[in-house]
């Protein structure tokens, strides 16, 4: 009965090329408003993944990772106290101007690192060496703005090109690979002192202190006893960027938006599946009511239709992955979308398109229930 019921699925060409097109539709557009959110959301955090550190520690009034609320420079010496603190590195990072030869004005994320220990510097250099950052006036700059210097001067912009930040020269000695940042401006690297020499004096210059974990000490465990013993803030790298996932989603409308397009995606789909499969059942119930006749009762003609209503929702699911995993991969070669596609896309996804083809299903089988096999002979 199921080689039957595949049989009458594909017998109707029409009908069956527009469930498939209408739960691929659906999935494209469910999958890939989900991928644009947690693209954009993985942008907030992205100081935290292009600063690595075990343990971060600001000020108790921060909420997340781009609230730079400056501490005072004695509090590096109070968190390189507290138990479980194997090492203590300031940072500095703020958003700053810079102008390139010609007079192009760029916004950048300047980012000042410890200059003995070069804690926090990004992981992957494609180009220069790292250790060149102790040179005078030199900057470590990544991709991104290799890209944007490059389209504003006309040339190609990388080692040994020069600009300037609040009139103090910067000299690119290294390229390196990073995450973009929410605002769009790239990051620029360069020691904790020539920071604070580029940027506008203030009274605090400290945004954040980095800290390592001592053996025999989890990040968490370090994190609470730096905010215990200094009243500072310790996140642990986790907290730090869930926190600051919450902090966007509760106070900006990004949810609220691509939440709109996933909502019309998945009710596309139902309007649209539940419609054509429903139609597709009604030009076939003299069938199914001629398999009535025969003896074939309800309990064996609704996994029929079940069948068919989840055959079409895996051929759809799966062609709408492909071409959003197709958009994804050609979209981050390109590297001014935001995509990122987690484990939990898919399955969210997979679950909505089975809520569809269910919901399709028992508008078809209540009309089976309701017939009378005596249709047949009318």
């Amino acid at each position: 009965m199921f080689r039957l019921a595949i049989k009458m699925l594909v017998g109707d060409r029409g009908k069956y090329a527009l469930l498939i097109s209408g739960l691929t539709f659906s999935t494209l557009l469910m999958a890939q408003a989900m991928c644009l959110f947690c693209g954009i959301m993985s942008w907030t955090f992205s100081s935290v993944r292009n600063i690595r550190a075990a343990v971060w520690v600001s000020d108790p009034m921060a909420e997340q990772a781009n609230d730079n609320k400056p501490l005072r420079d004695s509090d590096l010496s109070r968190v390189r106290s507290v138990p479980g603190v194997a090492w203590a590195a300031p940072l500095y990072q703020s958003a700053q101007q810079a102008r390139l030869e010609g007079g192009a004005i760029k916004g950048i994320t300047l980012v000042g690192l410890d200059s003995s220990t070069l804690a926090g510097a990004p992981g992957e250099i494609i180009a220069g060496r790292l250790e060149d950052l102790r040179l005078p006036n030199t900057v470590i700059i990544d991709e991104f703005a290799v890209e944007r210097f490059t389209d504003a001067t006309g040339r190609a912009f990388g080692i040994g090109d020069v600009f300037e930040i609040n009139d103090r020269e910067a000299r690119v000695v290294g390229i390196c690979r990073s995450t973009r940042s929410f605002t769009g401006g790239p990051y620029i690297f360069t020691q904790y002192e020539r920071a604070l020499d580029y940027a506008p004096a203030q009274r605090k210059m400290l945004s954040f202190i980095l800290v390592g974990v001592a053996p025999g000490h989890t990040d968490a465990e370090v994190a609470a006893a730096v905010t215990a013993h200094t009243g500072l803030r310790g996140w642990s790298e986790d907290e730090f960027i869930w926190s600051t996932i919450h902090w966007y989603v509760a106070n900006t409308g990004i949810p609220i938006n691509i939440g709109l397009l996933v909502v019309v995606g998945f009710v596309v789909g139902i309007v649209f599946s539940a419609q054509t499969f429903y139609a597709f059942v009604l030009d076939n119930l003299r069938n199914l009511a001629a398999l009535k006749a025969m003896g074939l009762t309800a309990r064996r003609l609704v996994p029929m239709l079940f069948l068919q209503a989840i055959t079409v929702g895996l051929i759809g699911y799966g062609l709408g992955m492909l071409l959003t995993s197709g958009f994804g991969y050609f979209t981050l070669s390109y590297g001014r979308i935001a995509f990122l596609m987690p484990w939990q896309v898919p399955a969210i996804t997979a679950a909505a398109v089975l809520s569809i083809c269910v919901f399709s299903a028992l508008l078809g089988i209540v009309k089976i229930v309701r017939t009378e096999p005596a249709i047949v002979f009318r």
